[in-house]
């Protein structure tokens, strides 16, 4: 007997689990899965509306009493660099951009090991062997590239990219650590900028910036940057002008987030 997916996506919230962004709070999620043949209609659709991508899972912060999280994104046509992110350019001028599918090396794994040692060695992500990494990479049932940055034979930065119809949405990134003053997570941002510039494509989503987390501070600092609050796309005022507080009534009840997200026509 065949069975089909159904065209409404299945909506759920994970359990609260202590947040990484900002300590003594709980984080929750909401979620649905990502696949079948519509799975690029959909994911464009919620990542503007907020979502990210996790290999085949699309999910949104739903914290029960908080609403810090804000999905962050770069509008190349309104983006200048600053004068300290033109040094970073030309800090970085010897390093050449290969993209690839979406297939994991020994490489990567290496840098990737090296990268979470040096820089989140007590985080989420640090107990992840080869097999965890490789499922990172390559489930994906969308468009997406692993665009590394090398000089010479040395792989020095990596970035797991998403093709949207909108944009380019960096999924998840890391790099040598050796290097701090190469500021290669910011060149990478710079560089996602530039290929979506070439591609015609509007917008680079950068995940999450929360106000208060130092973490995430360093997306504050790119000119052209929209956030994702009440339910739309502003132009980033500036980090003063974004509380981190906590109130039982900022976020709406579960029910009401998923009445109001507005869903793609997955019929054909």
């Amino acid at each position: 007997m065949r069975h089909s997916l159904p065209l409404a996506p299945q909506f759920y919230v994970t359990a609260p689990q202590p947040c990484p962004y900002l300590e003594g709070r709980m984080e929750r999620k909401l979620f649905t899965a990502l696949q079948g043949e519509h799975a690029n209609t959909l994911n464009d659709s919620l990542s503007r509306q907020g979502f990210r991508r996790s290999q085949n899972v699309l999910y949104r912060p739903s914290c029960s009493d908080c609403a810090a999280c804000l999905s962050a994104r770069i509008s190349v046509e309104a983006f200048r660099p600053s004068r300290s992110q033109r040094r970073t350019i030309k800090r970085n001028a010897h390093l050449r951009r290969r993209a690839t599918s979406a297939w994991a090396t020994e490489d990567q794994y290496d840098l990737f090991r090296r990268y979470l040692d040096a820089r989140h060695a007590d985080g989420g992500m640090a107990d992840m062997d080869v097999f965890d990494f490789a499922a990172m990479v390559e489930e994906t049932p969308i468009r997406s590239r692993v665009i590394e940055y090398t000089h010479g034979n040395e792989l020095d930065a990596v970035c797991l990219t998403d093709v949207l119809g909108d944009g380019l949405s960096m999924v998840y990134s890391f790099y040598t650590p050796d290097v701090p003053a190469q500021s290669l997570g910011t060149y990478m941002i710079l560089d996602h900028i530039e290929i979506a510039r070439e591609a015609g494509l509007p917008y680079v989503y950068l995940g999450y910036w929360v106000p208060g987390s130092p973490k995430m501070g360093y997306k504050a600092s790119f000119s052209g940057l929209e956030v994702f609050r009440r339910g739309a796309w502003e132009t980033f005022k500036s980090p003063d002008a974004y509380s981190a507080d906590t109130h039982p009534l900022m976020t709406d009840p579960i029910a009401e987030q998923v009445s109001n997200i507005s869903l793609p026509d997955l019929r054909g």
